[in-house]
């Protein structure tokens, strides 16, 4: 499960330092491997990255909608399309494809933020702006989302 935020920068060629949290168990238990695509979330532009093994099990889910149905055929492509296989090298960074950066505005500073099941990959500028405007949705809705109330924080 990933969890938390974390800064990284990444370097000239657009490799990601993965946060050393993360680096053992990726190499250890994933041999180091990773998934990223873009995230279809049309408000917010940054990238999902997954294990092998979950990103396999959404693309199956994705790969067995009907491309007969046009929206679906679409996020089909754009999913599995823009899905690139990444692997930490020796000291534990990955390269982001040019065109993954480029569709979430990546630069040098970025933030790796935990989903539980993946993480996503903001542009530093990008996640500060949609984090403060998500805080201050909360406090001025005052209450949270009915699926949450029941929740024991």
């Amino acid at each position: 499960m990933f969890r938390g935020m974390n800064t990284v920068s990444l370097d000239a060629k657009g490799r990601l330092a993965m946060p050393a949290r993360y680096r053992e168990r990726l190499a250890r238990d994933h041999g180091g491997r990773l998934v990223a695509t873009i995230d279809l979330d049309t408000r917010n532009r940054c990238l999902a990255l997954y294990l092998p093994d979950e990103w396999d099990a959404i693309e199956r889910r994705i790969d067995g909608l009907s491309s007969l149905n046009e929206p679906v055929r679409r996020m089909k492509h754009l999913l599995i399309g823009h899905a690139n296989d990444l692997e930490l090298d020796g000291i534990g960074r990955v390269l982001l494809p040019q065109e993954l950066r480029s569709y979430a505005e990546l630069e040098k500073q970025v933030c790796l933020v935990g989903q539980c099941r993946k993480l996503e990959i903001w542009s530093e500028d990008n996640w500060l702006r949609k984090r403060e405007q998500w805080l201050d949705e909360v406090h001025e809705q005052g209450a949270l989302p009915e699926e949450l109330q029941n929740l024991a924080f």
